[in-house]
């Protein structure tokens, strides 16, 4: 999610809230409910870095409406399945007119899968792997006000290392801040307690 020069902004129901969630009314229950709350499922963490990808130069609304079709098309981001996709696959998902039809990046996610089922194999888990990049919070960097930092470079770079595709510096800190490993909802926003105290609770993965 890009960061907003004017971080928050009051909705109709009198709460305060991050602004990018107004206007586009599929964004107020994403925001409300998922964004920033965190996430140790591995199909989960494996889904939302696919879909960042296919974000990649579109709107994020594009990819939250293509959601569900996304999720058919690829067995639920089920990624042991995915890994063993073949050319006949390729050809199903570019004709799907329910998903983004880009060559690359549905090659992209097929060998992704492929790299995540390495990960588990190597270490545990995806999320065991991913959760050691959570970034240590600055108070000098306000929430919404960046599109990258220091952890999401290192995690990025790792990651391409390991022979991932679509991973950006920038497209790994939209997947961290979505998934919980930072909480950048607006300091005034009515979201940011809840996912602090759901932060406080969550159990790391070891």
């Amino acid at each position: 999610m890009n960061a907003m020069s004017i971080p928050s902004s009051t909705h109709p129901d009198g709460q305060i809230r991050c602004r990018w969630c107004e206007g586009v009314p599929e964004f107020l229950p994403y925001h409300d409910q998922e964004w920033g709350f965190p996430v140790v499922d591995d199909r989960r963490l494996f889904e939302k870095i696919s879909l960042e990808a296919f974000q990649s130069g579109l709107s994020w609304r594009t990819i939250l409406n293509k959601r569900e079709h996304f999720r058919a098309a690829f067995d639920g981001f089920d990624f042991h399945r995915i890994a063993g996709y073949g050319p006949s696959d390729v050809d199903r998902l570019l004709a799907d007119a329910g998903i983004v039809r880009h060559r690359g990046k549905i090659e992209a996610v097929i060998n992704n899968a492929a790299r995540a089922v390495e990960m588990v194999a190597r270490e545990g888990s995806l999320a065991a792997f991913l959760w050691r990049y959570e970034p240590v919070a600055d108070p000098l960097v306000p929430p919404l006000s960046a599109s990258t930092s220091p952890e999401s470079i290192q995690l990025s770079k790792e990651l391409k290392k390991r022979g991932w595709k679509f991973v950006g510096p920038t497209t790994v800190y939209a997947f961290m801040q979505a998934m919980g490993l930072v909480n950048d909802h607006a300091e005034q926003c009515v979201v940011r307690a809840r996912v602090h105290l759901a932060r406080q609770s969550f159990r790391r993965p070891a």
